[in-house]
């Protein structure tokens, strides 16, 4: 009797030690449950950061324009105070190219042919030069389905620009359909640039606004040259483009790069595009507005023939730009665009016309470090 009293006293108290410590191991869980952080679910990027940072990267795009429009202090080599050579960092250039009537390009005249109006105030010239400057370009080819048939014509066209190419000269090729796409980044190999054009081919879609934005920034942040440019080639129909008009009008502004436009406007296109009703109307005029902001020029040719005489027609106006050079009396760097304009008289009072970019954004003072 005693033997099994002691056999169920020693079960009795094996029972409760495992209970107990059972009790032990649950606390323990639940202690290290509380204290330990939940595991977080996966979660999708959120937009409002990605938001703030196109915005940086806009603002960015946007210093990097205005740090283009004047002439920057060399950054000066401490070891030797001798070499420090100071120029005027207010110094605004213009390109500006010059024609007659007849739309012949004028090559003789001097410094006392020009005035120059920032925001309506005569300005004093430091100096005009008609010096042959290094070029960035960049061929801008619509490859919508509506252009196929154009396509072998206008790539001989870019061809022919290509090979006109001098000395430190450098291109880019680009296409759009859908949306805008880099064939070949900026490069001084011809061989490159003429492979990228063979490269091209037609699909669905014209995202031309997108395109000229897109196009216009790439060659202001990545050209090596001051002078820059942009020979757009399409039918002007807009169907696919995210920017709207204004958009692509003020980054003209802010871009120093010159827009060549070519437009295939069919005349007779009526509703169902991004132009309205009006459609080959509007086209026409914002293709023009664009060119004319920017210094550059818009063609409207008839025929696809037209397009090799078009091709030299801008090779020339490229090679035939007048620097004029001023220090802006308006010293304060705000941020804010200035308009400007350049009038120019012949000694013979001939009817001269002077195509220059309508202004720029002075560029606002950095905070020293």
């Amino acid at each position: 009797m005693l033997h099994q009293s002691h056999q169920r006293f020693f079960v009795a108290s094996f029972v409760f030690g495992v209970a107990l410590l059972a009790l032990a191991v649950s606390g323990f869980l639940v202690t290290a449950a509380q204290q330990s952080p939940a595991p977080s679910a996966p979660q999708t990027q959120p937009q409002q950061p990605q938001k703030k940072d196109e915005k940086k990267k806009e603002d960015k795009r946007r210093d990097n324009r205005q740090d283009s429009v004047v002439k920057q202090d060399p950054k000066p080599d401490e070891t030797d105070p001798s070499q420090v050579v100071k120029i005027d960092t207010d110094l605004v250039e213009l390109d500006v190219f010059v024609i007659d009537q007849s739309s012949a390009p004028v090559t003789n005249l001097t410094k006392e042919n020009f005035a120059v109006f920032e925001d309506k105030i005569k300005q004093e010239i430091d100096a005009v030069d008609r010096r042959e400057v290094p070029l960035s370009f960049g061929l801008v080819i619509d490859t919508s389905g509506s252009m196929r048939s154009k396509l072998q014509t206008v790539t001989d066209a870019g061809l022919n620009l290509i090979r006109s190419m001098q000395k430190d000269d450098e291109g880019f090729v680009a296409q759009f359909k859908a949306e805008p796409e880099l064939v070949q980044d900026f490069t001084q190999d011809k061989r490159e640039l003429e492979d990228a054009m063979g490269e091209l081919f037609t699909s669905s879609g014209t995202a031309l606004l997108d395109a000229i934005i897109a196009t216009a920034d790439y060659a202001q942040e990545k050209a090596k040259n001051r002078r820059r440019a942009i020979v757009v080639i399409s039918d002007g129909v807009e169907k696919n483009s995210v920017v709207k008009e204004k958009e692509v009008l003020e980054a003209i502004k802010e871009d120093e790069v010159q827009v060549y436009l070519v437009g295939f406007i069919d005349e007779d296109e009526g509703a169902g595009s991004l132009f309205g009703k009006n459609g080959s109307k509007r086209a026409k005029e914002l293709l023009q507005r664009i060119a004319e902001d920017s210094g550059g020029r818009a063609f409207f040719p008839k025929d696809i023939s037209e397009m090799a005489d078009i091709a030299k027609q801008i090779a020339k106006d490229l090679r035939t730009q007048y620097v004029v050079s001023y220090s802006p009396t308006n010293p304060n760097k705000d941020g804010t665009f200035r308009r400007v304009s350049v009038d120019v008289k012949s000694k013979d009072n001939r009817k001269l016309i002077a195509r220059t970019r309508q202004g720029y954004y002075a560029r606002k003072e950095k905070p020293q470090p």
